[in-house]
């Protein structure tokens, strides 16, 4: 059994993991790359491998830098079938859907400004229609129940509590008499957020394959994360700007609603808020539909007729683009959450060139931002950053709030791999950067743990 690394090796997007046992080829995740724009169109159209070859394509979850390229995979030759999550299925099509129009209207936009300069047009990875061909190919499968995946190889989806419908991916592999059982965690959740269950810990497997994007750091608590959120609103609403919060529509957008749902529950939100993605709302219906993912707390809001990601007074989801360029006309103190969440494509770039040279604004950054995107450059507190070809100074505050993640920190990481009590023959980290990974091995190399690889992107393991 080999393991090829074709994405998130050593970084944190793009995951693509290629499985090859008892003669099946099978790709887990297919992910995004998102970096330099040179690098990152590169990275993306070409595959290593053939993707008509493949036999399966597992997914642990919908967000795009682990599902985005599946509609390129699908247009350069993959007919075969992607085993994920009822939730995650549901969820990947809209946003896949998405996905290809933001990258025909940036497109769009990108090549107006390229003619002017005489420069040739550009065209977009995959359009809305090729990301519409990718939904007849979902085969749903529920949590907690084994299925074949190809001969030999059997997987099952464990809750990972990340966002909605995320899954830990346990692989049984038998080639002749031998069986290797291998868990990948995908994104690792964690315990106590709003609206999803916790993530489940590791049992009975010979290798652990595992994420570790906050190796370095241990979180703070997600209530005490929360509340500085609250802060951050009513001081920018009290010297009269706006907050301006890059979010993925899938998951952390509902958590930052709910949280601003108990400031208006409290009385202490005095501000609109605008959800400006038409995604989000598309996502929200889809948490309704699915109830076997919320935790009980959430179960318990339903029983008395009410959702927490919702609706309250003062929330107001933006579908149009005439809505959206509305938003930017008004001087009113406000909250936009708007799409993608690295403020690399979509709307969320308008309302940032519209408001970033205004020092009464703040640009809230709330979760890990990949190298080379303007989120990390926003994060980083560059002075000056480009948007769509144009220059501006970032004269509003720049707040980060770490705590808001929902990736699992480095205490729960730890946590996570000990679960495995030594068994494990070796752990594998993926999806994180190289001074997160190495401060988790000291971490697990501390606590006993000494079995441990950090792969080069584009390389190989045996097992």
């Amino acid at each position: 059994m080999h393991i090829h690394f074709n994405g998130a090796a050593r970084t944190v997007t793009g995951s693509q993991y290629l499985l090859e046992a008892n003669g099946a080829r099978i790709l887990i995740e297919c992910g995004l790359f998102q970096g330099r724009r040179a690098e990152t169109y590169e990275r993306n159209h070409n595959f290593r491998f053939d993707p008509a070859r493949l036999d399966a394509v597992l997914l642990s979850h919908a967000h795009i830098d682990h599902s985005g390229n599946l509609p390129n995979l699908v247009k350069q030759g993959y007919a075969g079938p992607i085993y994920a999550t009822p939730a995650t299925a549901d969820l990947a099509d809209i946003m896949l859907r998405d996905s290809g129009h933001i990258q025909e209207a940036d497109v769009l936009f990108v090549n107006k400004r390229r003619a002017e300069r005489g420069e040739p047009p550009v065209e977009p990875l995959y359009t809305e229609r090729d990301a519409a061909r990718v939904a007849p190919l979902f085969r749903p499968q529920e949590y907690d129940h084994p299925f074949e995946v190809a001969a030999g190889v059997t997987a099952e989806f464990i809750e990972a509590g990340h966002i909605l419908g995320s899954a830990a991916i346990r692989l049984e592999v038998r080639e002749g008499s031998r069986v290797t059982r291998l868990w990948f965690s995908g994104d690792i959740g964690r315990r106590d957020l709003p609206l999803l269950r916790d993530p489940v810990l590791p049992s009975d497997a010979d290798y652990l394959m595992m994420e570790c994007t906050y190796g370095d750091k241990p979180h703070r608590d997600p209530v005490k994360a929360h509340l500085e959120f609250h802060q951050v609103v009513l001081r920018t609403a009290r010297r009269g700007g706006k907050v301006i919060v890059p979010a993925f529509a899938v998951g952390r957008t509902q958590e930052l609603v709910y949280s601003l749902h108990l400031m208006a529950v409290a009385g202490t939100l005095r501000v609109p808020v605008y959800v400006d993605s038409p995604l989000a709302l598309q996502a929200t219906k889809i948490f309704e539909r699915h109830p076997e993912c919320y935790d009980e707390q959430t179960l318990q809001f339903i029983r008395l007729g009410k959702h927490p990601a919702l609706s309250f007074e003062g929330l107001r989801y933006i579908q149009t683009v005439e809505e959206s360029k509305a938003l930017n006309e008004r001087a009113e103190p406000m909250v936009i959450i708007s799409a993608s969440g690295m403020a690399e494509a979509g709307r969320i770039l308008h309302h940032l060139k519209n408001n970033i040279e205004d020092p009464k604004n703040t640009i809230l950054i709330v979760g890990w931002q990949a190298p080379y995107t303007l989120g990390r450059r926003l994060a980083e507190r560059e002075q000056t950053v480009r948007i769509y070809g144009e220059t501006y100074s970032v004269r509003a505050e720049v707040v980060t709030i770490g705590g808001l993640s929902a990736h699992a920190g480095q205490d729960l990481l730890t946590e996570y791999a000990a679960a495995l009590n030594g068994r494990a023959r070796g752990i594998i980290l993926v999806h994180g950067e190289e001074r997160a990974a190495n401060a988790l091995r000291e971490k697990l190399s501390a606590a006993g743990i000494r079995r441990v690889v950090y792969p080069e992107p584009f390389t190989s393991l045996e097992l």
